[in-house]
C-alpha cells in the first residue's frame, strides 16, 4: 500500500497527506487559543468584513442549519455578532467583536507561522515553486478565500 521512504508519491497522494498535515497543525493551533477548527475558519474569515449568511454558507461550506450553530456558538462566547445588513433589512451579517478580533488576529498570526514553518528545509526557490504551483491549483478550482495572505 505505501511507498517506501523518499520515493515520488502521486500528486493525489502529495495533495491529500499535504491536506491532513496543514488541517493537523490548525487544529493544534485552534485548540490552544480554545476554538474549534470551524470557529478558527469562521474568525478568519471576518478579519476583513462582515459577511451574510448566505456568503458565509459558501464560503465555509457549511449548510444553514450548521452555519446558524457555529455562529450561534461563536457568539455565545462573544467572539462575534449578528448585525443588520445595511443593504438588505430582511438579512443579518455576522462581524467580529472587539474580543473577536483580537483572538483572531492572534490565533491568524500563530497559525501562519506554523504552517510556514512546514517547509522550513526547503531553499527560498523550492518555496516560492511551492506556492507558485499552489496557488494555480487553489485558483484553477475557485477556492473560497477562507484564510488570506494580509488580513
Amino acid at each position: 500500500m505505501g511507498k517506501a521512504t523518499g520515493e515520488r508519491m502521486a500528486v493525489a497522494t502529495a495533495l491529500v497527506r499535504s491536506s491532513f498535515l496543514v488541517n493537523a497543525v490548525y487544529a493544534g493551533a485552534a485548540r490552544e487559543y480554545g476554538l474549534t477548527p470551524q470557529q478558527g475558519q469562521l474568525l478568519c474569515v471576518l478579519m476583513l468584513r462582515p459577511i451574510g449568511m448566505g456568503e458565509l454558507g459558501s464560503m465555509l461550506g457549511l449548510a444553514k442549519s450548521s452555519l446558524t450553530g457555529l455562529v450561534d456558538r461563536t457568539a455565545r462566547r462573544g467572539l462575534v455578532r449578528r448585525e443588520p445588513d445595511p443593504e438588505d433589512a430582511r438579512a443579518v451579517r455576522v462581524a467580529l467583536t472587539e474580543a473577536g478580533a483580537a483572538l483572531a488576529d492572534d490565533f491568524y498570526t500563530e497559525t501562519c507561522r506554523r504552517v510556514e514553518d512546514l517547509p522550513s528545509g526547503f531553499s527560498a526557490a523550492d518555496r516560492d515553486a511551492l506556492v507558485e504551483l499552489l496557488a494555480r491549483v487553489v485558483d484553477e478550482n475557485h477556492v473560497p478565500e477562507v484564510f488570506m495572505d494580509e488580513p
